[in-house]
């Protein structure tokens, strides 16, 4: 399975619960997380994904800090089943 997979289930998914899931792009800001994740009432989550078994390098792990500082959720998402739970956690379901 490949990182790319898991990226398309994630955005099919969170369209069927309707939500957005958007690429996040930060020009000079490495190491961003790759996915934003948008639910009605303001609930937004950042999604870091990756192919199965690997993780996140120091400075995406630098990154997610200093988003959990300000108060955001952030997932590390590495396989396709963990998916239902990682948009329950951001829907605060």
């Amino acid at each position: 399975m490949r990182e790319q997979q898991i990226e398309q289930q994630l955005r099919l998914m969170t369209k069927v619960r309707g939500g957005l899931c958007l690429k996040f792009v930060s020009p000079g800001w490495n190491g961003a997380p790759d996915r934003i994740v948008l639910f009605p009432d303001g609930k937004a989550g950042f999604v870091e994904v990756k192919s199965p078994g690997k993780k996140p390098r120091k400075i995406q792990l630098l990154r997610h800090q200093q988003l959990r500082r300000l108060g955001f959720q952030v997932f590390v998402l590495d396989k396709k089943e963990d998916i239902g739970g990682v948009l329950d956690g951001i829907q605060g379901t």
